[in-house]
């Protein structure tokens, strides 16, 4: 029979590896394992936060700017609610069309495998 604290030490070690294991490495993890494209969010983010209801936040070092069929900029925090195939309840990203910039408030992705994105600004729904 084991002594009691090798029992409990034992018991800790396994605990801890549990948690370690499915707590998501980063940012680009999360996407994914919610049918997103890695590439929604620029490269280099280094700090994120996440609950369990879904809601995210995203630190970057510096606003940035990406190039898709429209031009998206970035802000420094960039937050939102996560489900599976999209993002609801987005700020911090914003979209240019016709010379005008409009925040974006949902990304969807209807099916994964297709390489659609919808950006929805509200005014102006694009894919």
């Amino acid at each position: 029979m084991l002594p009691q604290f090798l029992i409990l030490f034992l018991l800790s070690i396994s605990t801890h590896l549990f948690v370690s294991a499915s707590e998501p490495s980063s940012i680009y993890d999360v996407l994914r394992s919610n049918g997103l494209p890695m590439g929604l969010l620029p490269n280099g983010v280094k700090d994120f936060s996440l609950d369990e209801a879904g809601r995210f936040v995203v630190y970057l070092d510096q606003e940035c700017n990406a190039k898709f069929e429209n031009e998206l900029h970035y802000d420094r925090n960039v937050s939102g609610t996560l489900s599976y195939g999209q993002i609801a309840g987005l700020s911090g990203i914003s979209a240019q069309d016709l010379f005008l910039w409009f925040p974006v408030k949902e990304i969807r992705v209807d099916v994964p495998s297709s390489g659609l994105i919808f950006f929805d600004v509200g005014i102006v729904y694009k894919q």
